[in-house]
């Protein structure tokens, strides 16, 4: 299973420069739980982008066109296609950035894991694709106030593909 996870703003932007728009301490405790030993798969500038490089207790994957780049503790590969080949067909593989990767992953993803916070960055220059109601089923939502630790009201949005 394919699955897509991500913290997305009312525009859906996702990042600036590299680095992610908004801290919000229950959404990284959502993302560990939910990926940790697990798989998972990101574009170079998303490795770059963690401050302690591969993220523990998962399966690193980097997705590089170079064929020199070497990134400690991950395996890397040239294509999502290829990536998912050394991949058992049998786990949760998740999705974790950049856009590009993204906007290439959410045709075949079979889940959605959204962070939808309620709000529109001033500068952004990445964002995710839209998601397209005739393709996606909102299966479980989850809805958080503001409070000490979070300067923005947000959801947690788990959507799974339609089948025909």
């Amino acid at each position: 299973m394919l699955s897509i996870i991500v913290a997305i703003a009312q525009n859906n932007a996702i990042g600036f420069e590299n680095k992610l728009l908004y801290w919000l301490p229950d959404d990284l405790k959502r993302f560990k739980a939910l990926t940790s030993g697990h798989t998972i798969i990101m574009g170079r500038k998303t490795y770059e982008s963690l401050p302690k490089g591969a993220l523990p207790n998962r399966r690193n994957i980097v997705l590089s066109r170079k064929q020199t780049d070497n990134y400690p503790n991950t395996e890397v590969f040239h294509s999502l296609e290829k990536a998912l080949e050394h991949c058992n067909k049998d786990e949760e593989i998740f999705i974790i950035g950049g856009d590009s990767l993204y906007k290439e992953s959410i045709k075949i993803a079979d889940k959605l894991y959204i962070t939808a916070i309620e709000d529109t960055p001033r500068q952004a220059d990445a964002f995710f694709p839209t998601i397209d109601d005739n393709e996606w089923i909102l299966a479980n939502e989850e809805a958080h106030e503001i409070d000490e630790k979070h300067a923005y009201r947000f959801s947690f949005l788990d959507y799974i593909r339609k089948r025909s």
